[in-house]
């Protein structure tokens, strides 16, 4: 069986100021030319189909223009909800749109029940995992402690036991949207941490042929049988050196896996670009980035004058401007967006604590700040969904 693996298309999301909806719907052009010319079987989404709970209406009318012409190709499709989904909103009418060969799983309580899809050489079970959000989901599985890899490895001993159930030869597919141990993430990925961990193991996974999976916007390949898709789009330019692709997976009649990868269209490159404004605007290597939607970061002592403007004559493209002054770290000078920079919530708040009474927080305090940071996370889930 052939499949296309593809995730976090985040329909609706802008990348700095542009607007990416004409990128978004040339994209799923291309999807569908790939499912046709290279005859695919089936395709699995893993999650993050839109970029927020409650999308704008182009964003839903791109989305039901690709169920559409999936559904019209005949080749069927397995989808579930990410972290930025509305899991309740995308599941509307599953059953409905299910039967057009448009397969929805949106319910943590059904991640057991598969989809079954059959070739010449038998079934495939497909077996949806929408993103679990522990403290939401925690007693759906029984765990005591709310946490990724407790609530994933309860999700997958439900896998593995209605996989036991199943016909000898069987081969399997999970969809899940997690942060894998072995992973690379980017800026454009919202934190998932909770109690202070964000990753699983990629052991969790176990048991079946492929773990088609969603959340980080890189293509990776974790093992042979566990690998992202990405996102088929930049929404970062910590993405710029990334090769925006989908995979497409060959399972054989024994499970076995091969795997290549297949290029989306690029709307247009991305280039970081650093140095003082004068040695941007000159240098003549920084011509290929004349076209190129740019992030510019200036290292000048002293911010010059209309830098954007000025940058934008020879790079017109460009949509982020940074400063970066040359400076040692203990310079007082030194702006506190820098300080904090690659610093997590948790630790910020620990440096606070620290600077008030000087000394840090104990071990006690560290878990009752953890556990303050996971329940606001926990509770902004919940009220985007119930928007």
């Amino acid at each position: 069986m052939r499949l296309l693996h593809t995730s976090d298309w985040h329909l609706g999301r802008a990348f700095h100021r542009v607007n990416m909806l004409g990128a978004q719907a040339e994209f799923i052009g291309h999807l569908v030319t790939t499912v046709r010319e290279h005859g695919v079987d089936a395709v699995v989404v893993s999650g993050d189909v839109y970029d927020r709970a409650v999308p704008p209406l182009a964003a839903v009318e791109l989305f039901d223009a690709a169920l559409h012409r999936l559904a019209d190709l005949g080749v069927p499709t397995v989808m579930i909800s990410g972290n930025h989904d509305s899991a309740r909103r995308l599941g509307v009418g599953a059953g409905l749109i299910g039967r057009a060969g448009i397969h929805l799983r949106t319910e943590p309580a059904a991640c057991g029940t598969p989809v079954v899809l059959s070739d010449v050489q038998g079934d495939v079970a497909f077996y949806g995992l929408p993103y679990l959000e522990p403290a939401l989901v925690k007693d759906e599985f029984g765990v005591e402690k709310a946490g990724h890899e407790a609530v994933l490895a309860a999700a997958m001993d439900r896998v593995r036991a209605d996989l036991a159930t199943r016909a000898r030869g069987t081969r399997s597919v999970v969809l899940a949207h997690a942060f894998v141990t072995g992973g690379e993430a980017s800026d454009s990925e919202r934190d998932i941490t909770v109690g202070g961990v964000a990753a699983v193991p990629a052991g969790v996974f176990d048991g079946v042929d492929y773990a088609a999976l969603g959340h980080l916007h890189g293509s990776q390949t974790i093992t042979e049988r566990v690998r992202y898709s990405g996102s088929p789009l930049p929404y970062s330019f910590s993405e710029t050196d990334h090769r925006k692709s989908m995979w497409l997976v060959d399972l054989d009649e024994e499970g076995a896996v091969t795997a290549e990868r297949v290029d989306c269209p690029v709307p247009r490159a991305l280039a970081r670009i650093r140095g003082t404004l004068e040695e941007l605007l000159a240098d003549p290597l920084l011509v290929p980035q004349e076209e190129a939607w740019v992030e510019a970061t200036l290292t000048d002592p002293v911010r010059p004058a209309e830098p954007m403007a000025r940058l934008c004559e020879r790079f017109p493209h460009t949509l982020s401007l940074v400063f970066d002054p040359e400076r040692t770290p203990d310079d007082p000078d030194v702006s506190y967006a820098r300080r904090l920079a690659g610093r997590s919530d948790q630790e910020i708040a620990e440096d606070f604590v620290a600077h008030v009474r000087g000394a840090g927080p104990d071990e006690r305090e560290q878990t009752v700040l953890r556990d303050a940071f996971d329940a606001v996370r926990a509770d902004e889930t919940v009220r985007e969904v119930a928007r």
